[in-house]
């Protein structure tokens, strides 16, 4: 091996050993995701601009339109990618809870515990997302249907153990909780005090369970 070789060699193997692993597609996907959770929550959806979102990425412009086809794609895959892990989270966390009252209390937790630990999510999934019929119709067909879905069936099955009223329409029951936890929700985004949203998890199931009654209280109100 003469000099030439060798030093090619080298420096070749010296180039490989710096070279950083490019972002898969995926991590920048969501790092644009996440990006555009900022900027809609603190500038407004529609006050907002896709170069804003790409600068908070660190991405250029054309970069985001290689994943997102509009600033609407954006806001409709941000929806769809929370409620796709709010809906895998919340049927892994029901494994293993046989009592429907335990598995509304796991329900209740995990929506305010998701929406508790990021501001800006809340802001866009309380505020942002539903200032558009467009969205709002688009959102009540798909996954947002399905997770009220899995409330529906914790109901269905306390019915079924004749722990809850049969009288009443599951459906309904379902909606009504997911309006309790989303008014929290709502209240604590935009409260100036600083607390724990999770906190108010077992007051919202306790009173779904319950009601406001002096009756005496049901067995495993909150788990």
């Amino acid at each position: 091996m003469n000099e030439r070789s060798f030093m090619n060699k080298a420096t070749t193997a010296s180039r490989r050993a710096v070279e950083v692993p490019r972002p898969a597609a995926t991590d920048k996907r969501d790092a644009i995701l996440r990006a555009a959770t900022q900027v809609f929550a603190q500038r407004g959806f529609f006050n907002a601009q896709v170069a804003d979102v790409a600068k908070a990425a660190g991405v250029a412009a054309g970069t985001v339109y290689l994943y997102f086809r509009s600033k609407d794609d954006l806001l409709v895959s941000l929806f769809e990618r929370t409620m796709k892990q709010a809906i895998a989270e919340g049927r892994a966390a029901l494994v293993g809870a046989a009592d429907p009252r335990q598995r509304l209390s796991r329900i209740a937790h995990l929506h305010l515990e998701r929406l508790g630990g990021d501001r800006d999510l809340a802001v866009v999934f309380q505020v942002e997302l539903r200032q558009s019929t467009k969205f709002m119709e688009r959102f009540s067909s798909s996954y947002l249907r399905e997770y009220l879905g899995i409330i529906r069936e914790a109901v269905e099955a306390g019915q079924a153990d004749g722990l809850f009223r049969r009288d009443v329409s599951a459906t309904a029951a379902a909606k009504i909780l997911f309006g309790a936890l989303d008014e929290m929700a709502t209240n604590w985004m935009l409260s100036p005090r600083t607390y724990s949203l999770e906190d108010d998890a077992d007051a919202v199931i306790d009173l779904f369970l319950n009601g406001v009654s002096s009756r005496p209280r049901a067995e495993g109100g909150a788990a």
